[in-house]
């Protein structure tokens, strides 16, 4: 005899997650080259998972393969801690934001690899105040053909989830008027950006010739845009991020992208067809993430309207929801973004500490507590309330998230 069982509404994807740090001076919050120092003193496991990046003000640590949200919060715990003792080490302190604080503006200290002074000698001044920070959230999607539709389906959310993480506000030892600067710095290079709509995989194969063959790129690790096939690995790759400020808000985005993306695999699965949207008002509407992040409003690809910033997030939590339940992830994403949008964003949280006294130390040295705290779900101490922000759409609005159901409210 068959038992027959029900078959979940969406598939219960991998994740895994590279997060790039800055090293940087706790007393004056700008850049330490010392990532080469950084290196020699890790050791075990973490010696494997820590890699150079770009220039020696940086790191980056890749995450193990994960299904549940909870193993991935300890693994990135665990990473950053180890990161940050050898950073601390080697006289630096370790940085969870995306663009350094003061200084920075010229000509990183690259890395040694001859693959970066080979893209210094294409591009020259693009690397330029380079060195900044992201996250990349891999979501385990091996068929690549139904990979590039999901990235299809996925296109009208890439600017709220830029708006989630922002998370660089202040560089050169100012307040750019951005949330997410780094988005902007990051916007320089030939190959970045929202990803095109893509008709096959064979189309997305064809545009990475084309961008090689005209000098945009010289590999495909130089495919920049915000969502793509990940080249040495069965995943889609998004990029869309700043280096979450914390490892709670690291692991939201993470919990979010893969019900994104198991929510579109439904989809495609099913032959619903991804929304047509138009890509200069994709630009148009990441720009807007960038600069208003979380407190500020949302450009909506899918009804043309401006709209705040966290009525943009209930959507999204609305349409994803199927995927977070099927994960598990619900009770734990949705009191990430309560907590966020009681307390501020990154880039608020960052603004708050710069206005106190206008020093660039008091956003570094908050930086850097951030970085290493244990968040909530592995047992640490709540967030100390966040001062309001003038002018937010994200003022506090009831209680903590229910750890079951969680409806439209429990956002605020």
């Amino acid at each position: 005899m068959t038992t027959s069982h029900a078959k979940p509404p969406c598939p219960v994807l991998t994740m895994g997650m590279e997060e790039e740090f800055l090293l940087i001076d706790p007393r004056s919050g700008g850049l330490r080259p010392v990532a080469d120092q950084l290196m020699r003193r890790l050791g075990g496991a973490a010696a494997c998972q820590v890699v150079p990046e770009l220039t020696k003000c940086q790191v980056e640590t890749n995450s193990a393969v994960h299904t549940d949200l909870r193993g991935l919060a300890a693994d990135l715990l665990r990473l950053r801690t180890l990161t940050a003792a050898a950073a601390s080490g080697a006289g630096a302190g370790l940085a969870a934001c995306g663009t350094c604080l003061a200084g920075g503006g010229g000509m990183p200290a690259l890395s040694s690899s001859p693959r970066y002074w080979r893209m210094y000698g294409q591009y020259r001044a693009v690397l330029y105040g380079q060195g900044v920070c992201g996250c990349h959230v891999h979501v385990g999607i091996a068929d690549r053909e139904e990979a590039v539709q999901v990235s299809n389906h996925a296109r009208p959310w890439l600017p709220l989830l830029l708006a989630l993480s922002a998370n660089s506000p202040i560089t050169d030892g100012k307040d750019t008027g951005y949330a997410s600067w780094r988005a902007m710095l990051w916007a320089r290079w030939p190959s970045s950006g929202p990803p095109p709509f893509f008709h096959s995989a064979g189309h997305y194969d064809s545009l990475l010739r084309g961008l090689h063959a005209s000098g945009a790129i010289l590999d495909r690790g130089m495919v920049y845009w915000l969502v793509r096939l990940s080249h040495h690995l069965p995943t889609l790759e998004f990029r869309t991020a700043d280096t979450c400020a914390t490892v709670g808000e690291a692991v939201m985005l993470a919990g979010l992208v893969r019900a994104l993306a198991a929510t579109a695999l439904d989809d495609v699965r099913r032959g619903i067809p991804a929304p047509p949207v138009d890509q200069t008002l994709l630009c148009a509407a990441y720009w807007r993430a960038a600069r208003d992040g979380m407190e500020g409003d949302a450009y909506d690809l899918l009804t043309g309207r401006v709209i705040p910033a966290w009525t943009l997030a209930e959507r999204l939590l609305e349409r994803v929801r199927p995927g977070l339940s099927a994960g598990g992830d619900l009770p734990l994403v949705t009191a990430e973004l309560g907590r966020m949008r009681r307390h501020g964003s990154g880039a608020a949280r960052q603004r708050a500490a710069y206005r106190r006294r206008d020093r660039v130390t008091d956003v570094a040295e908050l930086i850097i507590r951030q970085t290493v705290g244990v968040p909530e779900l592995l047992g640490g101490p709540p967030p100390s309330p966040g001062p309001a922000v003038a002018g937010t759409h994200a003022a506090p609005v009831g209680g903590a998230a229910r750890a079951q159901e969680p409806t439209r409210q429990e956002l605020r």
